[in-house]
């Protein structure tokens, strides 16, 4: 099993890192040359299995965002060739699915097929189609297999469990590999996603800012959908203008905080490979493989506690973070501390501009984790209530993008205008729920 084969590897890696820490000689985790090594061996692991390898290559991305660029420039190169140097499927299989799943006359709903694949996905590849009525369409179609290596890989998966260790040393690794497994088996289920696509596409239809590709066709491994075509995310990181960086942030912020009161959902895989920039402007949304259902829209005390941190109204902060399950029993706070620690995340929301950016999270990622830090020290005695797990996951993976993209935008007007609780964090908030 090549997972096995990660853990040592990194652990040794690791070790090399923490003595640099220890010893003062490095802020990083990890050298240079250590996270060199540990990107390339990851990703030729990840690369080596079918099924849930490039979700959580893609996952890995988070991390990337909160490492300096000449140490992120590894893990994106080797990220970017994983997603790219999935083998296609032969023709003759890619065939076979598609008769089994939509019966032998399966090409009398196409007008045209092309047999080569446009992309690959996690767990298959995409090919471009011509529906029967005429609209382009994009077909999804699952690897054969896929689900028993899928489940295979993620008997293993807490295998891997130092890589999160490494990268993120206070996330709790149980929990996390739970919710992946969780997820990840969500994503061999085509209907599934077809129906939660589908519901996000009837909340965004005609929206200025966001375009979901409506569903035309779903059956357990193959997934018909309109082909909207766009310029990759990942592009526009890498080459676009401030300009059309700063929408492209924009229009992810607001999918992330509109989409459960819209939709009663939220988008569960941010990373930049599921988004791109439509001919109109608009920011494509691609796979809904992995979602979270918000039917009663995002928890009122997100907003409120959030807007509570900002108004400094500390005991107030505390007495709800206790009641949520942040705090656990009998554990004592001090409230002006619990402010220290929390107003410095919520900068970007704290004026009218802010901008995104890589140094701005490594700063945040070093001070709540960093030795001897009085908000490392706080943040450890901590709980994370399951219920925000998800939640807390597809947040920071929203913002490690936004710190790729180094977007600036007024963040705060697209919390007062979609997140329950924060315009109005006494209860008089006409978008409160609940």
């Amino acid at each position: 099993m090549k997972l096995a084969s990660l853990p040592l590897g990194l652990a040794g890696r690791a070790t090399v890192g923490l003595g640099k820490r220890v010893t003062g000689l490095a802020d990083e985790i990890l050298s240079e040359q250590a996270q060199r090594r540990t990107a390339e061996h990851v990703f030729s692991v990840l690369g080596q299995l079918k099924g849930g390898a490039m979700k959580l290559g893609q996952a890995l991305s988070i991390f990337e965002a909160a490492l300096p660029e000449h140490l992120a420039a590894p893990y994106r190169q080797a990220l970017t060739k994983l997603q790219n140097a999935a083998p296609p499927l032969p023709v003759a299989s890619v065939h076979g699915v598609l008769e089994r799943q939509m019966g032998p006359d399966w090409r009398d709903r196409f007008l045209e097929f092309d047999d080569a694949p446009a992309a690959a996905a996690s767990i298959g590849q995409v090919h471009r189609a011509v529906w029967t009525d005429g609209r382009p369409v994009a077909v999804k179609i699952q690897y054969p297999g896929a689900g028993d290596a899928l489940r295979s890989d993620l008997r293993h998966l807490s295998r891997i469990a130092p890589m999160f260790k490494v990268l993120q040393p206070n996330f709790d690794v149980k929990r996390i590999t739970v919710e992946l497994r969780e997820r990840l088996l969500e994503e061999l289920d085509y209907e599934l996603e077809a129906a939660t696509q589908q519901q996000f596409a009837d909340a965004f239809a005609g929206d200025p800012l966001i375009a979901v590709p409506a569903v035309v066709h779903a059956s357990p491994e193959v997934l018909v959908t309109e082909w909207i075509a766009g310029r990759p995310l990942a592009d526009v990181i890498a080459n676009g203008t401030q300009e059309e960086r700063d929408a492209a942030g924009l229009r992810l912020c607001t999918l992330h905080f509109s989409a459960p009161k819209r939709a009663g959902l939220l988008h569960a895989d941010p990373h930049p490979g599921n988004f791109a920039i439509g001919e109109d402007g608009r920011l494509v949304v691609y796979d809904f493989g992995a979602a979270a259902r918000l039917p009663d829209g995002m928890p009122v005390q997100v907003g409120r506690l959030t807007r509570l941190t900002l108004d400094s109204r500390a005991d107030e902060v505390v007495a709800g973070l206790r009641g949520e399950g942040f705090v656990p029993p009998g554990l004592q706070i001090d409230a002006k501390a619990m402010l220290d620690l929390l107003v410095p995340m919520l900068e970007p929301i704290a004026g009218e501009e802010f901008q995104f950016s890589r140094e701005w999270l490594r700063k945040e990622s070093t001070r709540l984790t960093g030795q001897g830090s009085e908000a490392a020290k706080l943040n450890k005695q901590l709980s994370f209530p399951p219920a925000y797990l998800l939640i807390h996951r597809v947040t920071m993976g929203s913002i490690g993008v936004l710190c790729q993209l180094g977007a600036t935008a007024n963040w705060r007007e697209v919390l007062v205008e979609w997140l329950p609780g924060f315009a109005d964090p006494d209860g008089t908030d006409p978008n409160r729920k609940g």
